[in-house]
C-alpha cells in the first residue's frame, strides 16, 4: 500500500523493519533489500527551495522578486493558487450492497484508463518525469487501504458508495496532512484529486480539475501535469513558480500555452497571498509584487507593443520564411501526438520538425503493435496535407522506463541506455516502429531520426535496423540523427555521410555540454543554449554537415527564441522547430534578417565569453 507505506512518516535515518509471511517470502525480502541498498531509487530533492544563483545581473529593485525567464510576454493579475471544486453527495445510505460495490469498481475502473490516457498525453508533451504523478494516483485506485475500508462501509454499515469512498479519501489524507514532512503533507492533493476523479464518475457528474476560478497570475510551489492538465488560457494570464529552470518542463509547458511566465523565483513565491496584485514580465524573469502605477503603466504599454506585434507576426504566419538576402528557412512544430498537429498547421508550421512518439509507449504493459503506431503516424502525416512530418524514434532509457522491456536499474541513466542505444539494445522494437514508420512514408512525406546517438557506428547500426524493417514496408524517406551529445557535434563530418540531416536538440545538448541538469534550479544559470561553448558545438556540426551536402535544423528551445533567430541562421542552421506558439515570431525574425549580416553577427557569438556577452550582443541595436 502506497498510502500505508508513505503516512509512515520514515524520513532519512530512520531504520525500518520489513516482515514477510505466506508465498515468495524469499523473493519478496531480497527485492526490498536490494531497493533498500539502491537507495530506493531515490533522486535527490528537498522540501524546501534551494538557494539559488542570482539570474540577471546588476542590484534586484525594490519590489521585485528575481527569477528565470521562461515564456515571453507581461501579465499583470491577481495572485491565483491552482483548487479542486468541491462534489456534493446525494446520499449517504444505499439499500443495495452489491450494486454500490459494482459501483465502485466501474468509476475505479473508468478512472484508472482516464488516468493512463493523462500519463500518455504529458509524458509525450513534457517527459517522463513529470508524467510519473500518475503512476502514484494509479496505485491509489488499486490501494487496498482506501478500498478495504470503502467495501465494509458499504456491506457492513449499508453507506452509499459514494459516501463510502469520500469517507476512505478523507481518513487517509487527514494521515497524509498529520505528516512532519513538508513534501510528503502536500502529497494529500494528489489523493484527494484521484478520489475526487472517482467520486464524480459515482454520481455522474463532470470529472474535476485543479483549477483557478478567476483570471489572474497563477502562482505555485512547480507545475506538475496534475497542476497544468486543467489549466484555461483565457484565465490563466501568467504563471510565477518557486522551482525550475528555464528549460524545465513547467517552462516549456508554459511556452506551449503561450502564457507569460517566470520560473525559479525561491521562497518569496509561496509567500504571495492570495489577491495581492503580481506582474510577470516573461523577458526579464522579473516578478513584481503589487507594483508601483508607473511601474504598472510601463508594464501595460509594452503588453501592449508586444500584442501588436504579435497580431502582426500572426498576419504573415502562413507564408514562407525567407531571409532579405534570400536564403529559405523551414519554421517547424515540435508536438506530443497528432492531436496536436492541427493546432501546428493553423499557427502556419511548415510541417513538424519533431514528433515525440514516447506518447505511443509510455503507461502500457507491452508495446503497441505496428498498427496502432501506424495510424498515429498516418493521422499526423494527413493533418499536415503534404507538409512534411519529422519523426523521431522512441526516445526512452532508464529515466524514462518501459516496464514490459525489463531495463536493468542504472545508477546515471542521463548517461545510461537511452535513445538509439535503447533501440540498439531492443532492435525487434525499434525494426517494428520503423515498419510503421514506413508504411506511412510510402504516400506521405515523412523524415525519421534516431536520438541521442553519439558514434558512427550507432548510426550504422541503427540504419542496419532501417534497411531490414524495408524487407516488409519499402519507402523513400529521409534519415538523420539529433545532435544531443557533444561528441557527436565534434564528429559531424563523419556522422554526415551516413545521413541525410542533423537535428539539433540544445536541451540536452546544453546540459551535456555544461555539466548541468536543465530541470535543477541550483544550476538552471548555467544551463543556457547561448553559451559560446553550445554555440561552437552548433557551428561545428553545420560545418561537418556543409562538407557534405546536409542541412541541419534546431528542435530544442533555442529554435522558439526569436532573439536568437538571426544567430542559428548565422551559424547555418536552415530548419527551426518549436512549440505553435513561437511559429510566428520566428518566421517574422527571419524576414528581418540578412544571412550575410547574421553571419558576421554568429562569428562576434563565438568570440564571447560566456552566454551574458552573447545575449548583450543580440540586444545591442
Amino acid at each position: 500500500s502506497l498510502n500505508a507505506v508513505a503516512t509512515l512518516g520514515a524520513a532519512e535515518g530512520h531504520e525500518l523493519e520489513v516482515a514477510a509471511g505466506e508465498a515468495q517470502v524469499a523473493e519478496a525480502l531480497a527485492a526490498i533489500e536490494a531497493l533498500a541498498a539502491r537507495d530506493f531509487d531515490e533522486v535527490p530533492t528537498s522540501s524546501e527551495v534551494p538557494e539559488r544563483p542570482v539570474p540577471t545581473a546588476g542590484p534586484t529593485p525594490e519590489g521585485v522578486v528575481r527569477g528565470f525567464a521562461a515564456s515571453p510576454g507581461i501579465a499583470i493579475g491577481a495572485v491565483r493558487r491552482c483548487h479542486v471544486p468541491a462534489l456534493a453527495i446525494d446520499r449517504d445510505a444505499a439499500d443495495d450492497p452489491r450494486a454500490e460495490t459494482d459501483s465502485l469498481d466501474a468509476a475505479l475502473a473508468a478512472t484508472a484508463e482516464a488516468v493512463h490516457l493523462q500519463r500518455d498525453a504529458v509524458a509525450a508533451r513534457a517527459g517522463e518525469t513529470e508524467a510519473g504523478i500518475f503512476d502514484a494516483h494509479l496505485l491509489f485506485l488499486r490501494d487496498e487501504a482506501l478500498l478495504a475500508p470503502a467495501r465494509r462501509a458499504i456491506h457492513a454499515e449499508g453507506r452509499s458508495a459514494a459516501r463510502a469512498w469520500r469517507d476512505a479519501i478523507d481518513h487517509t489524507a487527514a494521515a497524509w496532512d498529520g505528516l512532519e514532512d513538508e513534501y510528503l503533507r502536500a502529497r494529500a492533493d494528489d489523493l484527494r484529486s484521484v478520489g475526487a476523479q472517482v467520486l464524480a464518475r459515482l454520481l455522474g457528474v463532470a470529472q474535476p480539475h485543479a483549477r483557478i476560478d478567476e483570471a489572474g497570475v497563477l502562482v505555485a510551489a512547480d507545475l506538475t501535469p496534475a497542476d497544468t492538465a486543467g489549466l484555461d488560457p483565457a484565465l490563466v494570464r501568467g504563471i510565477a513558480t518557486a522551482r525550475g529552470g528555464p528549460t524545465s518542463h513547467a517552462a516549456v509547458l508554459a511556452r506551449a500555452l503561450g502564457i507569460p511566465a517566470v520560473v525559479g523565483l525561491g521562497e518569496a513565491a509561496l509567500e504571495l497571498l492570495e489577491g495581492s496584485t503580481v506582474a510577470v514580465d516573461g523577458r526579464s524573469g522579473d516578478l513584481y509584487v503589487d507594483p508601483s502605477p508607473s511601474d504598472v503603466a510601463r508594464l501595460e504599454t509594452e503588453a501592449a507593443a508586444l500584442a501588436a506585434a504579435r497580431a502582426l507576426a500572426r498576419e504573415g504566419a502562413d507564408g514562407a520564411a525567407v531571409t532579405r538576402d534570400g536564403i529559405v528557412v523551414e519554421v517547424a512544430a515540435n508536438v506530443g501526438g497528432p492531436a496536436e498537429v492541427p493546432a501546428a498547421v493553423e499557427s502556419g508550421a511548415d510541417g513538424v520538425g519533431l514528433f515525440r512518439t514516447e506518447f505511443l509507449f509510455m503507461g502500457r504493459d507491452r508495446m503497441p503493435d505496428e498498427d496502432k503506431q501506424e495510424a498515429a503516424y498516418r493521422a499526423a502525416a494527413e493533418a499536415l496535407a503534404g507538409r512534411p512530418l519529422l519523426i523521431r524514434t522512441l526516445d526512452a532509457g532508464a529515466d524514462k522506463p518501459l516496464p514490459y522491456l525489463g531495463q536493468a536499474h542504472e545508477e546515471n541513466p542521463f548517461l545510461g541506455v537511452r535513445g538509439v542505444r535503447l533501440g540498439l539494445a531492443q532492435p525487434e522494437m525499434l525494426e517494428a516502429q520503423l515498419r510503421a514508420i514506413l508504411r506511412v512514408a510510402a504516400d506521405h512525406p515523412v523524415r525519421v531520426m534516431f536520438p541521442m546517438v553519439a558514434t558512427r557506428d550507432e548510426l550504422r547500426r541503427a540504419r542496419e535496423v532501417l534497411e531490414r524493417a524495408r524487407l516488409a514496408a519499402d519507402a523513400r524517406l529521409e534519415v538523420g540523427i539529433m545532435i544531443e551529445v557533444p561528441a557527436a557535434a565534434l564528429a559531424a563530418h563523419a556522422l554526415a555521410a551516413e545521413c541525410d540531416f542533423f537535428s539539433i536538440g540544445t536541451n540536452d545538448l546544453t546540459q551535456y555540454a555544461l555539466a548541468a541538469d536543465r530541470g535543477n534550479e541550483r544550476v538552471a544559470a548555467l544551463t543556457d543554449a547561448l553559451h559560446p561553448a553550445v554555440l561552437s558545438l552548433i557551428h561545428s556540426a553545420v560545418v561537418g554537415a556543409r562538407a557534405r551536402g546536409r542541412w541541419v535544423g534546431v528542435c530544442g528551445e533555442l529554435a522558439g527564441d526569436a532573439a536568437a533567430t538571426p544567430l542559428l541562421i548565422g551559424l547555418g542552421v536552415r530548419e527551426l522547430s518549436m512549440s505553435a506558439p513561437a511559429i510566428a515570431g520566428v518566421k517574422q525574425a527571419v524576414r528581418a534578417t540578412d544571412a550575410g549580416e547574421a553571419g558576421a553577427l554568429a562569428e562576434r557569438a563565438l568570440a564571447c565569453a560566456d552566454a551574458g556577452e552573447v545575449r548583450a550582443l543580440l540586444a545591442a541595436p
